[in-house]
């Protein structure tokens, strides 16, 4: 690695090839479980739990109820972070992400066992509050992580590639999730997916993390971290020192994610209320909607991401902050207006905007924080959008569409969301060319 004009021209050794492409796997896999585990209760969300554990609301409340329940887990994400980012940056990435994937798949697994309100009355969505706290808190954990995991074992030429093999297990375990309560919504009579149909695939998560732990045990510790360890160079209190000394980059990382993340669970996972409640439109039909756009997504995040290579993240991601924009107002009018195809087609063009800053993104943040400070660095910059960002989302567009009986206010928040980002990518620094290795290139000039 040359150090000198702090450019990249580390490559693999041959040796070491095997390590990375199980890094990479580790990473997709256990991210896939994760998010698999995390849709299945958005979907749930919007479309079991209102009646399910808050039957005695109206259709409005219990949607309001229901989707605070789903805010719940995105407020924990930080807290998710800081306690594994501390972990992660003192005892390396590895040992924290067997416990991120357990937690997550032992809590969806129990959600899958809960009775609801009609069987133990209230304890019942107390319960579903706490493990959507405990899911929070694991995908929290999970998410710097496994890209740090896949980004500092490979090429550094291809950081941003690297990276989003992490980001894949959204829309891997999207189409996972959202297709297997598709396919029991289709096959099962309603009463009967509403009674237990849809308990199924939260159990089968169970099966998931056994695997996912058989491929995480068998992964070594990433070289830019193991290199810290033998040096004696990691941090004592490496989440406080992140905020201490990079408390720009928290923030601008934080701010990046608003116009991808709050329209992306707009438009997975609201749409199923809004579009079902609004043209009566089957749930399967926008379940396979939802299913096809994440699918296209697979293609579009490795895609975008090499392309941010090429590029750099700044301008990729700047492209799909601007269309997020762009498409806010014909989005929403489309769905209040459109037949069947053009519904289609709009929910899943959605996911493009959405690839273009996913795909790049896990490299943008992570390039940001130096390697001792970069699990918890990184993840408190990921994880505090969702307080603001992702969590509220579909609570705030129920809110929007009852107070102003216009789904174009919703798209006025997507636009605010869109400027948000675009001038937090604009101050955050590009580092896709230099050499991240060098703890230099951190310090305040």
């Amino acid at each position: 690695m040359v150090l000198g004009d702090n450019s990249v021209t580390h490559k693999v050794a041959p040796g070491s090839k095997v390590q990375v492409r199980r890094a990479a796997l580790a990473s997709a896999v256990g991210t896939t479980i994760e998010w698999y585990d995390f849709f299945l209760y958005n979907t749930a969300a919007a479309l079991v739990f209102p009646h399910l554990f808050f039957p005695a609301s109206s259709a409005y409340a219990g949607a309001m109820q229901s989707f605070a329940t789903y805010a719940v887990g995105f407020a924990a994400r930080p807290v998710g972070a800081a306690i594994f980012g501390h972990w992660g940056d003192r005892i390396g990435r590895k040992a924290t992400l067997i416990v991120t994937l357990l937690l997550m798949g032992i809590s969806s697994g129990v959600v899958g066992m809960l009775p609801g309100t009609s069987a133990i009355g209230v304890a019942a969505p107390l319960i579903l509050v706490l493990l959507r706290l405990v899911q929070g808190i694991a995908i929290g954990g999970e998410w710097s992580g496994s890209v740090l995991l896949a980004m500092e074992w490979g090429d550094q030429r291809k950081r941003g590639l690297l990276g989003s093999f992490a980001q894949i297990g959204v829309p891997v375990g999207l189409v996972l999730g959202t297709g297997g309560m598709t396919l029991l919504s289709a096959t099962l009579s309603p009463d009967a997916f509403d009674s237990w149909g849809w308990r199924i695939p939260f159990l089968l998560s169970l099966v998931l993390v056994g695997v996912g732990l058989v491929i995480r045990l068998k992964i070594l510790e990433t070289p830019m971290f193991a290199k810290l360890v033998e040096n004696r160079q990691t941090a004592r209190t490496p989440v406080l020192d992140a905020i201490r000394h990079h408390w720009r980059e928290i923030l601008l990382s934080a701010g990046v994610r608003f116009s991808e993340q709050m329209p992306f669970y707009l438009f997975t996972s609201y749409v199923l209320i809004y579009v079902v409640s609004r043209h009566e439109f089957s749930k399967t039909f926008v379940l396979n909607a939802v299913l096809v756009g994440a699918a296209c997504e697979l293609a579009l995040i490795p895609l975008f991401s090499s392309l941010s290579d090429t590029f750099g993240r700044k301008r990729v991601y700047l492209c799909g902050a601007v269309l997020t924009g762009v498409i806010a107002f014909p989005y929403f009018t489309i769905l209040a207006h459109g037949s069947h195809a053009l519904v289609f087609v709009a929910v899943v063009v959605s996911f493009v905007p959405h690839a273009l800053q996913y795909g790049p993104q896990a490299a943008l943040i992570g390039e940001s924080f130096p390697t001792h400070l970069r699990y918890g660095g990184a993840g408190l910059g990921y994880q505090l959008a969702s307080v603001f960002a992702g969590g509220p989302a579909p609570l705030l567009a129920t809110w929007l569409l009852h107070q102003t009986g216009t789904p174009y206010a919703i798209s006025g928040y997507i636009i605010l969301s869109a400027v948000v980002s675009v001038l937090c990518v604009i101050f955050l620094k590009d580092r896709s060319k230099s050499d991240i290795d060098d703890a230099s290139i951190y310090q305040r000039t």
